[in-house]
């Protein structure tokens, strides 16, 4: 992902707190795989409210 836009980089919806996050370069190996935006976010992925 080099000479991308900040703006144009991928977007993704975490499903516990709702909010957009976008790509970062440590999970450039495994950006299909992240689902959470956080540590604390997938803590409370199983019904917990944040």
């Amino acid at each position: 992902m080099k000479n991308v836009k900040k703006q144009d980089l991928p977007e993704k919806l975490c499903p516990v707190c709702q909010r957009p996050f976008n790509w970062r370069k440590k999970w450039e190996r495994n950006w299909d795989k992240v689902v959470y935006c956080s540590k604390k976010c997938s803590g409370a992925k199983n019904g917990g409210k944040i």
